[in-house]
């Protein structure tokens, strides 16, 4: 009998940094680093560094599509994730293949706005986003941020009753990232669509640039899910390859930065 030598593989269908510390590439490390084989769908190019986001071009959306179509014909990946999706063509493009593939596990990055301030969103994408993307994805992460604008509120003050309402509005689990809170002490709230709940505990890792967090985050969840990883577990694992990352940075451009291969450090 032929032994099945295949990795698990995962897809990220976001936007591409050209500064490689967040998007396609941030995901593709974490692919990788999680022991994965990782495919791409390009939703936009980006001019970018940490300091900003100066230029976006959005793909057309068949183009989009035909990226996922050959990606999932062959590589048949067992989870995906969303990152930068920029108008409401590419995000009801995503929405739709997701829907026509639910065997695939989506974990959906809102990605709203950078950590530069800079939009990544346009603001007739939002109502597709929370109307046709979440309704397909097995989680959703927000910072508390995305988390505000989700709620139609000015601030998040109790983190685990916005990600509770987070789940109860979109029908959908949700890990609500807590790296924007005040202070050393952090929290990520886990609400599961089922009614499960976990508050999970970190201290601030200071000294390090967090750009691309978030999209190495959401990208190491989904290679767990495509290894076969519980939702819980998942998120759980991917949390420790985060903090061993910026536990660990790599230096460039005089700053430092995650480091997407920890253990080789």
């Amino acid at each position: 009998m032929k032994k099945n030598f295949d990795m698990p593989c995962a897809m990220t269908v976001a936007g591409s940094d050209s500064g490689a510390g967040a998007g396609i590439q941030a995901d593709l490390l974490s692919f990788a680093a999680n022991g994965v084989y990782g495919c791409t769908a390009i939703a936009a190019l980006t001019a970018q560094n940490p300091d900003g986001v100066f230029a976006i071009f959005a793909s057309p959306s068949e183009m989009l599509a035909a990226q996922m179509k050959a990606v999932a014909e062959f590589y048949r990946p067992k989870a995906a994730k969303t990152g930068m999706l920029f108008n409401a063509e590419i995000v009801e493009c995503a929405a739709e293949f997701f829907k026509a593939h639910g065997e695939i596990a989506l974990v959906a990055d809102p990605v709203m706005v950078a950590t530069s301030g800079a939009r990544l969103l346009e603001d007739d994408a939002a109502d597709a986003v929370e109307n046709k993307l979440f309704p397909v994805a097995k989680l959703i992460t927000p910072n508390l941020d995305e988390a505000a604008i989700l709620l139609k509120t000015d601030k998040i003050s109790d983190i685990e009753f916005a990600a509770k309402k987070l789940r109860d509005k979109f029908g959908v689990s949700v890990l609500l990232k807590g790296g924007h809170m005040a202070g050393d002490d952090l929290l990520d709230c886990l609400a599961l669509a089922d009614g499960g709940f976990e508050a999970m505990k970190s201290k601030r890792i200071r000294g390090v640039d967090t750009h691309g967090s978030g999209c190495t985050l959401s990208a190491a969840i989904a290679a767990n899910l495509a290894k076969g990883f519980d939702l819980k577990s998942a998120c759980a694992a991917a949390r420790e390859y985060l903090c061993a990352g910026m536990k660990k940075p790599v230096g460039a451009g005089g700053r430092k930065f995650i480091n997407h291969f920890p253990e080789s450090k």
